[in-house]
C-alpha cells in the first residue's frame, strides 16, 4: 500500500487529547496537511474499522499533494477490490477524480467516470464526479475539454450546481462568458455570491466592455450577497481597464449605506489608489492614506499596498511623500523602484530618476521591461539625449531584455524632443516589429514641437491607418499646419474628422478644494466665481503684456529665444483653474492643477510669468507630466 518515504511513527504520539480512531486521525492530518504523516498512519494503522473506507478519500488527497501518481491508483485499485467503487462512496469517488485532475492524469480521471452506471448512481454523486473532473480540466487550462464534460453533464440529465460554475466560468472563453451566465441565471444560480464575484471577475478580463458587463451583475447582486471579494472585484474590473470615475465612485458607494458595513481591504485600497492616481484624485487618495494609517498600522510589510501608495503620491504631486514612503519600507520589489523612478521622470527630475535607476541594480534588484520604460521615459522629459541612447543600446547586453514597442516610443520622444527627427524616422525604419500608433504618434509630437509639417504628413499617415478613431492626432496635425501656416493643410484635416464623425476632446482642468472638486472648460462660465475668476484672469493677463523682458526658452536644442507674450488666446481651462486657486486658497500655499490635455505654450508662458507675479506655486499636472511653477520659471526648463 502507498509507497511511503518517511519512517513511520505514530502521528499523534504526545496528544494525550487525541482518543479518535485510526481512520479519523488520517483525514485530519490531511486537512492540517501533514501528508506524510498521514500516508504512515494509513499505512501502519489499526485495520479494524471497515476497508479503510473513511481513510481512502483522505489519504487519496494527501497522494496529490505529494504528487503520488502510484499511491493514488493503489488507493483506485483497493477501492474496486473493496466494492468501493465506482458509485458506492461519493465522497471517496469525488476524491479520487480529483486527485487524478489534480496532478494531471485527466484520461484516468475521465475512464473512472466512464465507468460509473449513471442508472444507478444518486444524482448527487454523479454531479460531483462530473464536477471533479471539469475542475481537473480547468486546473490544467484545457477550456475545450471543460465544455466537453459540461455537455456530457448536460445529457445525463444532471443537474449543474455553483460548483460547476466556479470551474466553468473561468476557463470559458470571452466571447463564451454570457452564454454560461444565462444558463446560470435560468438555473437560479447567477445571484449566489460566490458565482456572481466569479461573474464579475471573469468579464473583467474583457476591457471597458468587460467590465461594463461585470457591472451590471454586481448591480443586480442583492445588496446582502455583496460580500468584500463582490467589491472588490467590482472595483478592480474598473481600475484595470483604466475606468478610474466609476472605480472611484463604486469606493464611494462602498463606504457609504450602499456597502452594508463591509471595511476594505489592502487589495480594495490598491486598486482604489491605483485609480486615484490614474485620475489625480488627491483628496480621496489623501483619505484612504489617513485610513491606511489609522486601521492597518502594519501596512509597511504590505508591499503591494506601499507600491500604490508611491504611485499614489509620485503621480500626484507629493514626491517628497513618496520618496518617505519608499525609504520607510521595509522590503522594497521591483515595483517600488519603478513607480519612484517614473514618478521623478514625470517631474521632470531625470538625474535623480538615472541614479535611482543605478542604486536599485546596484542591490541585485534586475530591471524590467517597465522599469525600463520608466527610465527611458526620464531621460526624455528631462532632455537627458546621451543617457538616454546609452541604457536603450544596452538593454539587450547588460539586462538581458529585448526591446518591446513601449521603448521604442519611448525613444523616438527622446530623439524627436531634441530635435533629431531624421534620428527618429531612421529608429522607426530600423525596428524588428511594425511600428504602431504610439510609435509614430511620438515623431507626430515631435513635428509639432519642431513645426515639421513634411515628417509630420508621413507619420500622420501611418497613424490614421492605424488608429483612424482617435481624434487627438487629427488635433494635432492641424497644429502642425496652423504653426506653420498652411491653411489648406487644416482645411483637410477638419474635413477628414467632419466626415468621419470625429470631435476634438475638450480641453478640462480641476482643482481640489475644501474637498470639492472644481471643474473648468475652455471658455466656461458655468462656475459660480466665474465673474470673479475671468476678471482676474484679464487682470493677470494684463500684468503679463506688461511686464519687461517676457522671455521663454525654445524647446529645440535647448536653446533660448525672445518670444513676445501674445494677446489672449481663449480662456483656457488651467488658466481659469489657477485664478480660481488664487481666489480661494491662502497666500504662499503651493495650487495644484490636473489637465486632461498637453499644456499649450500661451498658457505655459503665462502660468510662469503669473508664478513670479503672484508670487505662489504652481504644479500642474498636464497628460504626460508635471509643470511646477515658480518665481517665473517652470521645472521643465520650457522642455516639454
Amino acid at each position: 500500500m502507498v509507497a511511503e518515504p518517511s519512517t513511520p511513527a505514530a502521528a499523534f504520539a504526545g496528544d494525550a487529547n487525541f482518543t479518535e480512531p485510526w481512520s479519523a486521525q488520517v483525514r485530519t492530518l490531511t486537512r492540517l496537511r501533514r501528508h506524510r504523516e498521514a500516508l504512515a498512519l494509513l499505512r501502519h494503522g489499526d485495520p479494524s474499522p471497515p476497508p479503510h473506507a473513511l481513510a481512502l478519500p483522505s489519504a487519496a488527497i494527501s497522494c496529490a499533494a505529494l504528487s503520488l501518481s502510484s499511491g493514488i491508483s493503489q488507493i483506485h485499485a483497493l477501492a474496486a477490490k473493496r466494492g468501493l467503487l465506482p458509485a458506492a462512496d461519493a465522497y471517496l469517488l469525488s476524491a479520487l477524480l480529483t486527485s487524478y485532475s489534480r496532478i494531471g492524469r485527466l484520461p484516468l480521471a475521465h475512464q473512472l467516470l466512464d465507468e460509473m452506471p449513471l442508472e444507478s448512481t444518486p444524482h448527487t454523486t454523479l454531479r460531483t464526479a462530473f464536477n471533479s473532473v471539469i475542475s481537473g480540466c480547468a486546473l490544467h487550462a484545457l477550456p475545450a475539454a471543460c465544455f466537453t464534460v459540461f455537455r456530457r453533464m448536460r445529457a445525463a440529465s444532471v443537474r449543474f450546481d455553483a460548483v460547476t460554475l466556479l470551474a466553468l466560468v473561468p476557463a470559458a472563453p470571452l466571447s463564451a462568458v454570457p452564454q454560461v451566465h444565462a444558463l446560470a441565471a435560468r438555473a437560479g444560480l447567477a445571484a449566489e455570491t460566490s458565482v456572481a464575484n466569479c461573474l464579475i471577475s471573469t468579464y473583467a478580463r474583457g476591457g471597458a466592455a468587460g467590465a461594463a458587463l461585470a457591472r451590471r451583475v454586481f448591480d443586480e447582486m442583492p445588496l446582502a450577497s455583496r460580500d468584500l471579494v463582490s467589491w472588490n472585484a467590482v472595483l478592480s474590473a474598473h481600475a484595470q481597464n483604466g475606468l478610474a470615475v466609476d472605480a472611484l465612485e463604486l469606493y464611494r458607494r462602498m463606504r457609504g449605506p450602499d456597502g452594508g458595513g463591509v471595511e476594505p481591504d489592502a487589495v480594495t485600497l490598491v486598486g482604489v489608489l491605483s485609480s486615484c492616481a490614474h485620475q489625480g484624485a488627491r483628496g480621496m487618495g489623501f483619505d484612504i492614506e489617513r485610513y491606511v494609517r489609522e486601521r492597518l498600522p502594519s501596512f509597511r510589510t504590505n508591499v503591494q499596498l506601499c507600491n500604490a501608495l508611491i504611485n499614489f503620491h509620485a503621480r500626484c504631486g507629493s514626491l517628497p511623500r513618496a520618496q518617505r514612503l519608499f525609504d520607510e519600507m521595509l522590503r522594497r520589489s521591483i515595483v517600488s523602484w519603478t513607480a519612484l523612478i517614473t514618478g521623478y521622470g514625470m517631474h521632470g527630475h531625470g538625474d535623480i530618476a538615472v541614479s535611482l535607476f543605478e542604486r536599485m541594480v546596484s542591490e541585485g534588484i534586475r530591471p524590467d521591461n517597465v522599469a525600463m520604460v520608466g527610465l527611458l521615459s526620464a531621460c526624455s522629459h528631462a532632455g537627458m539625449y546621451d543617457e538616454g541612447r546609452r541604457y536603450f543600446s544596452t538593454m539587450e547586453s547588460a539586462y538581458k531584455l529585448q526591446p518591446t514597442l513601449e521603448h521604442y516610443t519611448c525613444m523616438v520622444d527622446l530623439l524627436g524632443r531634441a530635435g533629431r527627427l531624421e534620428e527618429a524616422r531612421e529608429l522607426i525604419s530600423s525596428m524588428p516589429m511594425p511600428a504602431d500608433g504610439a510609435v509614430w504618434g511620438a515623431l507626430l509630437g515631435a513635428c509639432k514641437i519642431h513645426r515639421n509639417a513634411e515628417l509630420g504628413e508621413e507619420a500622420f499617415e501611418h497613424i490614421i491607418e492605424l488608429e483612424p478613431r482617435n481624434a487627438g492626432y487629427y488635433v494635432l496635425m492641424s497644429n502642425i499646419y496652423t504653426d506653420t501656416g498652411q491653411l489648406d493643410g487644416v482645411a483637410r484635416v477638419r474635413t477628414m474628422m467632419r466626415e468621419r464623425g470625429l470631435k476634438k476632446e475638450p480641453g478640462c482642468s480641476y482643482i481640489e478644494h475644501k474637498g470639492r472638486v472644481h471643474l473648468f472648460m475652455a471658455d466656461d462660465h458655468s462656475h459660480p466665481q466665474a465673474k470673479r475668476i475671468y476678471e482676474l484672469v484679464i487682470r493677470l493677463e494684463q500684468m503679463v503684456k506688461e511686464k519687461p523682458g517676457a522671455r521663454e526658452s525654445g524647446a529645440a536644442e535647448g536653446g533660448e529665444k525672445e518670444v513676445a507674450v501674445q494677446p489672449l488666446i481663449g480662456f483656457h481651462s488651467e488658466k481659469l483653474a489657477v485664478a480660481f486657486g488664487l481666489l480661494n486658497t491662502e497666500a504662499g500655499s503651493e495650487i495644484v492643477v490636473i489637465k486632461n490635455l498637453r499644456v499649450c505654450g500661451d498658457c505655459h508662458s503665462f502660468l510662469k510669468a503669473v508664478s513670479g507675479i503672484a508670487n505662489r506655486a504652481f504644479l500642474v499636472r498636464d497628460a504626460s507630466r508635471f509643470h511646477r511653477f515658480k518665481g517665473g520659471v517652470c521645472s521643465c526648463k520650457d522642455y516639454w
